[in-house]
């Protein structure tokens, strides 16, 4: 087991993820379409050369889907309750196909959980970040953790 338990977290702890991923044209097709999303930004190579952005712009919802799941392994495989809420989401720069992310993750807050003493919250703010160095993505992630067994 990767991931660690509530009780073996503290605030300021922080780890660059070691898994990175370059975004291919398939995984931003498969993803637009399997999600019914028929952006043309995402799907039309006429449409995106248009744009402001000159080519085809990598689905957001994938881009965020990426950067938790990078941090996975590293924070709460197998010792996960439950994710509680994502809160402030932001994409400050764009994601293009052939783009290659690193995430990087810090904790920011630890709270008992009140309804399950078997648990504690662990909010994590997860940076998505791309081969020049710029964030593309952040976010707060919440999630209840398992306590290590006594």
């Amino acid at each position: 087991m990767a991931g660690k338990h509530y009780d073996e977290w503290q605030v300021g702890d922080a780890i660059a993820h070691d898994l990175h991923r370059t975004v291919t044209e398939t995984d931003n097709l498969l993803f637009s379409t399997m999600t019914h999303n028929p952006q043309p930004l995402h799907l039309d190579a006429e449409a995106a050369k248009a744009s402001e952005f000159g080519r085809i712009l990598v689905n957001g919802t994938f881009t965020f889907a990426l950067m938790v799941g990078l941090s996975v392994g590293d924070t709460t495989l197998g010792t996960l309750v439950a994710n509680l809420g994502y809160d402030k989401v932001v994409m400050p720069k764009p994601v293009f196909i052939g783009d290659t992310m690193r995430a990087e993750t810090e904790v920011v807050e630890l709270r008992d959980s009140k309804s399950r003493p078997e648990a504690g919250l662990v909010t994590f703010r997860h940076r998505l970040i791309d081969q020049h160095g710029d964030v593309v993505c952040e976010c707060l992630r919440t999630a209840l953790l398992k306590r290590k067994a006594s």
